[in-house]
C-alpha cells in the first residue's frame, strides 16, 4: 500500500505555531493549489488543501515563509472524524513530512519593489 501526496501551491495565510498536548510544535496551513485544467467556464479552479506541519518542519516553514509564498509539500493523507455540534464528519488533511520553499528571494524582492 502507498499513501503519499505531493502538492505545490501558495500559502493562504501567515503561519502560527501552536503546541499540541504532547508539547510538540504544530502548525496548520492551507495551500491554494490550482487545477491543471479549465472548468466549463474556461477558468482554472483552485483547491484549498489543509496541511499539518510538526516540530522542525513547522518552525522552519513559519520562519522563512509568508502568505502568498509558493511551497512544495510532500506527505501523507490522513482522515479523522470530527464531532461538531453533535454531527460527525470525516476530515481529510495532509501530514507534511517535507516542505520545500519554492519562492526565491528574487521573487520576494520584485514583489516588495512594486
Amino acid at each position: 500500500m502507498l499513501n503519499q501526496v505531493v502538492l505545490v501551491g501558495r500559502l493562504t495565510r501567515e503561519i502560527q505555531i501552536n503546541k499540541a498536548d504532547t508539547g510538540k510544535k504544530i502548525a496548520n496551513i492551507t495551500l491554494a493549489v490550482p487545477r491543471s485544467f479549465k472548468n466549463m467556464d474556461g477558468l482554472y479552479d483552485t483547491d484549498f488543501i489543509d496541511c499539518i506541519l510538526w516540530d522542525s518542519v513547522a518552525t522552519n516553514t513559519s520562519e522563512y515563509c509568508h502568505k502568498g509564498d509558493i511551497l512544495g509539500v510532500k506527505g501523507r493523507i490522513q482522515s479523522r472524524i470530527v464531532d461538531q455540534n453533535d454531527t460527525k464528519r470525516n476530515v481529510l488533511e495532509v501530514i507534511a513530512e517535507k516542505v520545500t520553499f519554492l519562492t526565491s528571494n528574487n521573487d520576494k524582492n520584485k514583489k516588495n519593489e512594486k
